[in-house]
């Protein structure tokens, strides 16, 4: 397992799971960001603490996103007593933060918070539950023109099948933005969503809080934490 200040590579073992293989997968893992994930985790937290606690969560991962911009490199600064090596900004292309509506607006907005005047858009995909492999369709977007040349974080807190994550990256591409402009930020993924990310866009950045152990007959992760959405909205009554 290769680990480094909190953060887990590909390789790393969560729960006693050997994660999938991805060539630019990172874990962030951090007592902070455990204990707020357990808490989303937990079946009796209400709408109200979900909201809270999911708004708290969102910021601590866009932080990480936005210091793994290509933008951020190592670099010297001066400090009031002397020169200090950390990391530094360069100028770049702009950043976009593109959600897949509607459970990644709340990442969206955290990111959007935390670096004002980022550009948005929007890619609303749902699955069709009436069919068994519960296909992702494309009902909406709405992108930057600039989007060809900026670098996108591409935002959807749960990454279960992938389905919505590869439509939506189709969608990316064709509006001419290449893989490797393309970072994926969401809070927990499932192996098999992994697995076929790894697969079909190994050169697209995944940011991740956990890897957990599997998807279940219906397509959920598990354990996972429910529909990310209907918990936040408390648009619904099962979690």
């Amino acid at each position: 397992m290769s680990q480094s200040n909190g953060v887990s590579h590909v390789g790393a073992s969560q729960n006693g799971v050997k994660e999938p293989v991805h060539p630019k997968l990172t874990v962030i893992t951090s007592r902070a960001s455990t204990y707020l994930l357990t808490k989303l985790r937990n079946k009796k937290t209400k709408t109200a603490e979900f909201q809270i606690v999911g708004d708290r969560l969102m910021r601590l991962l866009g932080e990480e996103a936005l210091a793994r911009l290509p933008t951020v490199v190592e670099g010297e600064v001066e400090t009031p007593c002397g020169p200090f090596h950390g990391l530094i900004d360069l100028p770049g292309p702009p950043t976009c933060v593109v959600s897949i509506v509607r459970s990644g607006d709340i990442l969206q907005e955290a990111v959007r918070t935390l670096q004002p005047g980022v550009s948005v858009g929007k890619i609303l995909i749902q699955r069709d539950e009436s069919r068994p492999d519960k296909p992702a369709m494309l009902y909406y977007k709405k992108l930057p023109k600039n989007i060809a040349q900026s670098f996108v974080i591409l935002v959807d807190p749960m990454l279960a099948t992938a389905g919505s994550a590869l439509r939506a990256i189709d969608v990316l591409k064709e509006s001419g933005v290449e893989d490797k402009n393309i970072m994926f930020l969401n809070l927990v993924c499932a192996p098999e969503g992994v697995a076929v990310m790894g697969k079909m866009h190994p050169d697209i950045e995944i940011i991740t809080l956990a890897v957990d152990d599997q998807l279940n007959e219906d397509k959920y992760i598990v354990p996972g934490l429910g529909d990310y959405g209907d918990r936040y909205y408390g648009t619904t009554e099962d979690v």
